[in-house]
Parts: structure tokens; C-alpha cells; sequence
């Protein structure tokens, strides 16, 4: 059963600055869905009157690594 939620763009003063609201079948669904939102800001996801999760925006998380590479050598 498809559940109701919304993710909410949270400016830098703690206020919201937009919603979308979004249907998922579980909390984990809706946290996939409401990630592509990080990339504009800090999102709260709630479902109802439930607050599931809150996700930091992808521009305040340092870059990852980037995986190790075994070294080539020519024989």
C-alpha cells in the first residue's frame, strides 16, 4: 500500500522553502526518493504528521574518496 509523504527543502534560517509531496510503499522508499532533493539543500521527509528523516544537502557532505586503483605494471 502507497503511503503519503512530503520532503521539505529547509533553508539555511531553519524555515521551509518548498515541499513536494510524493507517494512511497515504505520510509526507506521515500528516503530514496526524497535524496534527489539534497542536491538543492537540507530535506526533512515526513509522512503525515511523522517526521521520517532528516537529509543533509549533498553540498555540505565532504567528496568521497575515490577508490584505490591496483597499479598496472608492463612485463
Amino acid at each position: 500500500m502507497m503511503q503519503q509523504y512530503r520532503a521539505y527543502l529547509v533553508g539555511e534560517n531553519g524555515v521551509f522553502r518548498s515541499a513536494e509531496a510524493f507517494e512511497a510503499p515504505s520510509d526507506s522508499s521515500a528516503l530514496v526518493v526524497a535524496k534527489q532533493f539534497t542536491r538543492l539543500g537540507k530535506v526533512e521527509v515526513w509522512q503525515l504528521g511523522r517526521k521520517v528523516a532528516v537529509l543533509e544537502s549533498e553540498q555540505s557532505r565532504p567528496p568521497l574518496p575515490e577508490p584505490s586503483r591496483p597499479m598496472l605494471t608492463r612485463q
